[in-house]
């Protein structure tokens, strides 16, 4: 039977709030006043722009990432180039996402936002205090968590439309890694090739990829550093991580030569559908070991108002703050939950909803959850059922069992399936939409040679 991926590529899919605790979504700049009074515009996308102070925040991001490890990144004209190439994205992204319907209310963006500050152990008020310090307006931080939430809709949306599961996948999926023994964590480097590229452009790339390699086998750049610096994949500033996946989730065509490999070798060239790739064997692992795993589990119960044809935002909103003042006087949770709750599923038991891994239930619900201690009773948010109001009953360590390997698996599979997807997805949405870069026209010239290695293509 088909299980649909839209469920399970939740994980994959998580409240990108919650992914960057303990980095500001917009890293500190030295020179945040000084862009102020002057600003450039230094990408258009259709109808609208990317302004040179934005491309500012997002590459200060970047490098305070890369804070004592400079040396990895490419000069600031190619970093620009790239970080500016994901802006463009992220535009077009939140520009289809509008489009199609998608929107975050205030009170979605305001839950994020207090998911953001929670973790990082600090009150909205401190968060807001440490970006001003920082440089950063507040104004503008809302606008970008509001942006990735956005892209993060948009791509369930696509999951869900686009990816599916087969049980009979799943069961191939479990056999094979049975039968293999070994997972492998990979790393890439991609020199991409248009379609229907010409004899010249494969000879460049030829040339780009072998002086990529040469510089490695040299030791004048570590493969992670390379990756930051040449690849055209999307995971480049990732040093082109690729994490860990089991032979058949390799390419046939690339299996066989990774099983040859030793931990930390580079492939020569080679070949794909994208243009030619590096592969770096980084690590290898016994798969029944990977597979022996804990999970976290939570105990739970809610109550559930839901929003449809029959009441509308505004009314369930007042009737789940209406049982948050009760709550808050010291009303009994079960009994309110039996009064109140429109989920049939656990109504009857008080909103329990058992022990559960919290992104089970999507994103939405998992941030306000995972955001709160032991008995803590969350504030009302809103997820696409309606509005909520989630007790966390406790916490534990679980083995993963048959049934939960089989969801990790089938996760795994969609995942991969959904990655080739949506980025071919984003290079369509790219190809068909107007882009005037015009980084190299308002600052220094960046010579076009910047992106190809200064080691003759002999060499490696």
């Amino acid at each position: 039977m088909n299980t649909p991926f839209a469920k399970k590529t939740l994980l994959a899919c998580a409240l990108a709030a919650a992914t960057l605790v303990g980095q500001p979504l917009l890293a500190p700049t030295a020179h945040a006043q000084q862009l102020q009074p002057i600003d450039r515009i230094v990408a258009v996308v259709d109808e609208d722009v990317v302004l040179r102070s934005e491309l500012d925040r997002a590459v200060a991001n970047i490098t305070a990432q890369y804070q004592g490890r400079d040396n990895q990144l490419p000069p600031r004209d190619v970093l620009e180039r790239q970080v500016l190439e994901r802006l463009v994205l992220l535009k077009l992204q939140v520009a289809r996402a509008q489009a199609t319907g998608v929107r975050i209310t205030d009170q979605e963006l305001d839950q994020a936002i207090n998911a953001i500050a929670q973790q990082n152990r600090v009150s909205v008020d401190q968060l807001r205090e440490q970006l001003a310090r920082e440089g950063i307006a507040f104004a503008d931080f809302r606008s970008s968590v509001r942006e990735e939430l956005l892209t993060q809709r948009l791509r369930q949306r696509f999951a869900q439309s686009r990816v599916s599961v087969t049980e009979a996948e799943i069961d191939a999926a479990l056999a094979a890694q049975a039968n293999a023994g070994s997972q492998y964590r990979l790393a890439h480097i991609l020199v991409e090739l248009p379609e229907g590229a010409t004899p010249e452009q494969i000879e460049t790339a030829q040339k780009k990829v072998a002086g990529v390699k040469g510089l490695i086998d040299r030791g004048e750049m570590d493969f992670a550093a390379a990756a930051v610096r040449y690849s055209d994949s999307p995971n480049a500033l990732e040093g082109g991580d690729l994490g860990w996946r089991s032979a058949d989730e390799i390419p046939n065509a690339f299996a066989e030569l990774i099983r040859t490999m030793q931990e930390g070798q580079v492939s020569a060239p080679l070949r794909g559908p994208s243009g030619f790739q590096l592969l770096k064997l980084v690590d290898v692992r016994d798969a029944s070991q990977a597979a022996e795993q804990t999970v976290t589990q939570v105990q739970a119960r809610h109550i559930l108002v839901r929003v449809d044809d029959d009441t509308s935002n505004a009314q369930a909103k007042s009737e789940i703050e209406t049982i948050a003042a009760r709550l808050a006087g010291g009303a009994d949770f079960a009994q309110l939950a039996r009064e109140n709750s429109e989920d049939p599923s656990s109504q009857a038991r008080g909103g329990d909803l058992g022990w559960f891994v919290p992104d089970q239930f999507g994103p939405d619900f998992a941030a306000p959850l995972k955001a709160l201690e032991d008995q803590q009773v969350s504030k009302p948010f809103r997820t696409e059922a309606g509005w909520h109001i989630v007790q966390r009953l406790g916490s534990r360590q679980a083995e993963v069992g048959e049934q939960n390997r089989r969801a990790q698996i089938g996760e795994t599979i969609g995942r991969r399936k959904l990655e080739d997807e949506w980025n071919r997805y984003l290079r369509e949405l790219r190809g068909e939409a107007y882009v005037d870069m015009r980084l190299g026209k308002t600052d220094a010239p960046a010579a076009e040679t910047a992106e190809t290695p200064a080691a003759p293509a002999t060499g490696g």
